[in-house]
């Protein structure tokens, strides 16, 4: 069946909307885009209605599969998702990868990160800076109870992020708006029409993992007692997401007045010292995000701080060099930096 052919009998309003909505808030309208796509409904159903709103727009689309191999149907997921790209006529790119090592937040984490860098690789090799994931108002509510339960704090709420930059490439959420149950009702009637249907991880609802223990034990229960908290969640984030960028933008003045060098990767800890403690730690994790590093948890930071007060107003009377990440923060001749 040709795209011409489904869009006759196939397409939410809500969801094309999103999507077109997406592309719109874009600076400049992409020649060409991708949607990652792992063979789920909820990224089946973005890549069937993307296809649809590029054919209207003149815009070139591909996707983007990783196969994770994690899973013993991997390579059955992985036939499948080109079937699909088949069906809709269009690029289908994918990549074998090794999730390597558990990390320090677990295998889901480092199958995340692993993801992330394999969709950069795709996108350059492709030429696309532009890529939809497939998360809706579901995902955003669980990111916001998991965020909550880890101790986050107060930016953190904001979840997932419409729009974020990530190694280079610009990834797009259109669907942070769209409850699951209208995309599974779009899976079902595409699979009516083309006989297609979405592959099921079974790690979704393997409460072993921290993000399905939520869906499969406390979501339940959620529903029961305060049914249509995933908007109410979803609200949330958006809300606080504003409030995020007006903390950002007193952070970003903060900053500017630490006599920061050129590249933002030092800046004087005398005038670090005159700011109030909240400013400090404010305008400590906004540098850490300028120069795309991870959040420290509110116990290293602290502790960091901690370590900046006791230093000499100059940082003569010792160096500091505590580790982040894959780097140092060090303090050496009254200047903070990166090592």
């Amino acid at each position: 069946m040709s795209t011409g052919n489904l869009s006759k009998g196939f397409g939410d309003t809500s969801i094309l909307k999103a999507i077109d909505g997406a592309l719109n808030g874009l600076s400049g309208l992409p020649v060409r885009f991708a949607v990652a796509l792992s063979g789920g409904a909820d990224s089946a159903m973005l890549a069937a209605h993307a296809v649809l709103v590029a054919q209207q727009r003149g815009i070139e689309l591909h996707c983007f599969h990783v196969h994770h191999g994690l899973q013993s149907h991997a390579d059955v997921w992985q036939t499948h998702v080109h079937d699909l790209c088949q069906l809709l006529r269009v690029g289908c790119h994918s990549v074998c990868i090794e999730v390597k090592g558990a990390g320090r937040d677990g295998i889901e984490s480092a199958a995340r990160d692993a993801r992330y860098a394999s969709l950069a690789g795709l996108a350059e090799h492709v030429g696309v800076d532009t890529i939809m994931l497939a998360h809706h108002r579901d995902d955003q509510a669980e990111t916001v109870l998991l965020r909550l339960l880890r101790g986050a704090g107060p930016t953190g709420l904001a979840a997932m992020s419409p729009e974020s930059l990530r190694q280079g490439v610009r990834y797009l959420r259109p669907l942070l708006d769209i409850d699951r149950a209208r995309i599974l009702e779009q899976a079902e009637r595409f699979s009516q029409l083309t006989g297609w249907r979405p592959v099921h991880d079974p790690t979704n609802s393997d409460d072993a993992y921290t993000r399905a223990a939520v869906r499969e034990r406390l979501a339940p229960h959620l529903n029961e007692r305060w049914p249509g908290w995933q908007g109410i969640l979803a609200r949330h984030a958006r809300q606080t997401a504003e409030t995020a960028q007006v903390l950002d933008e007193v952070a970003a003045v903060d900053f500017s007045g630490l006599e920061p060098d050129s590249e933002q990767r030092s800046f004087s800890l005398a005038a670090w010292r005159r700011l109030s403690p909240p400013r400090q730690a404010l305008v400590l994790r906004y540098w850490l995000a300028q120069v795309g590093l991870r959040m420290p948890s509110d116990a290293r930071l602290h502790d960091l701080m901690r370590q900046m007060r006791g230093l000499h107003a100059l940082g003569h009377d010792r160096q500091m060099r505590v580790k982040h990440g894959g780097h140092f923060v060090c303090c050496t001749r009254g200047r903070v930096f990166l090592e």
